[in-house]
């Protein structure tokens, strides 16, 4: 059974989530705090499974008890459950940046977080985060005017070394970890390149927009949310807006991008699924797949079905360098990866595979 901590400064609210908590089998919640000094003093001394947090609370809130981790250099699995993280990008996108692995919408009443809907994502979200690694990664310098290459690959190297032909594409997907990990690739792929990329990262409505933005400031490459009929560019990363699926649809000789609205598949929306098989009709010499960290098994069926029709290379992020090595494993089970690497050679992987102009 794993060890929970739940801080929330409200009472009513952290006897709701307790309840939810120890509801499920899998789970017990060891103890409980009001406000980030209560739970740095516990956190000090003893060690969870994963922790609930709550961002607005007296004293000290989520946010300042996050750096405080790891100004204090304290490991914890957090997981941000709080009314903040709906419509709050900003304070969501921070928290995640400062370790936080994943985060959940809590409802504005007790009441609507009893509702099944709310209880399933909770335990879902918090089974992942207990099976995760804590991981550190390089902080990206945000300023365009700095060619960010792979490590231990120089601008020159590349241009010298990486001649590729054909007409190529960039889909990638990532869950749990993902906005943390993109950090760790996006701004290491030089704006010359060969390729667009188009990327599936769960999350729910409203957050993709501020992500891309914070990925296009740290970025040589432009990085947008994808919007509905957008042509695919070389150099230009088109991110799927939560809450929709993400096709690449051909209009006129062009590829664009096309939303549908079917149900959730494989308990996410977007998901990555609907964009591999969108591309089994495209006219791309070959499609470079790749799955960052993340619960689950989204991608591999899409990749599988797309190598019946498509020419494809397949990166897997490696288990040491994923937070859940859930997404990435299940393409590697299934016989359909090429390469399995560490987080911080994926760009390298990448512009290896299709070229710069």
């Amino acid at each position: 059974m794993k060890n929970i901590l739940v801080v929330d400064d409200s009472a009513l609210m952290r006897r709701v989530l307790c309840d939810i908590i120890d509801g499920d089998e899998r789970f017990h919640v060891q103890d409980r705090a009001s406000n980030g000094v209560e739970a740095l003093e516990l956190l000090s001394t003893k060690t969870y499974d994963a922790v609930i947090l709550d961002v607005n609370m007296p004293r000290m809130n989520g946010l300042e008890l996050l750096k405080e981790l790891q100004k204090r250099n304290i490991a914890a699995r957090v997981m941000m459950v709080s009314t903040d993280t709906c419509g709050g990008a900003k304070t969501t996108l921070d928290a995640l940046e400062l370790g936080a692995l994943d985060f959940v919408h809590k409802p504005g009443t007790a009441m609507d977080c009893r509702t099944n809907d709310f209880k399933e994502r909770l335990l879902r979200t918090l089974s992942a985060v207990v099976d995760s690694r804590i991981l550190t990664y390089d902080k990206p310098t945000a300023s365009r005017d700095i060619v960010r290459m792979p490590d231990r690959v120089s601008p020159s190297v590349i241009r010298r070394s990486v001649s590729v032909s054909g007409n190529k594409i960039v889909a990638l997907a990532s869950s749990t970890g993902g906005p943390k990990a993109l950090q760790s690739v996006i701004p290491k792929l030089p704006k010359d390149l060969k390729a667009p990329v188009v990327i599936v990262q769960h999350m729910p409505t409203g957050f993709t927009a501020s992500m891309a933005e914070r990925l296009d400031s740290l970025s040589e490459v432009r990085v947008k949310e994808a919007a509905e009929g957008d042509v695919l560019e070389a150099g230009v990363v088109y991110i799927a807006k939560g809450g929709k699926h993400l096709n690449v649809a051909t209009s006129a000789g062009k590829y664009t991008i096309h939303y549908t609205d079917e149900p959730s598949r494989e308990g996410v929306k977007p998901c990555a699924n609907y964009m591999y098989e969108s591309l089994a009709e495209s006219k791309f010499d070959q499609i470079v797949c790749v799955v960052l960290t993340g619960m689950g098994a989204d991608g591999t069926k899409g990749i599988m079905n797309l190598k019946e029709k498509k020419k494809l290379h397949v990166i897997a992020q490696d288990a040491e360098t994923s937070a859940v090595y859930g997404m990435p494993r299940s393409v590697v089970n299934a016989g359909l990866a090429d390469q399995v690497v560490p987080l911080e050679q994926i760009a390298q992987e990448i512009i290896m595979n299709v070229g710069v102009k």
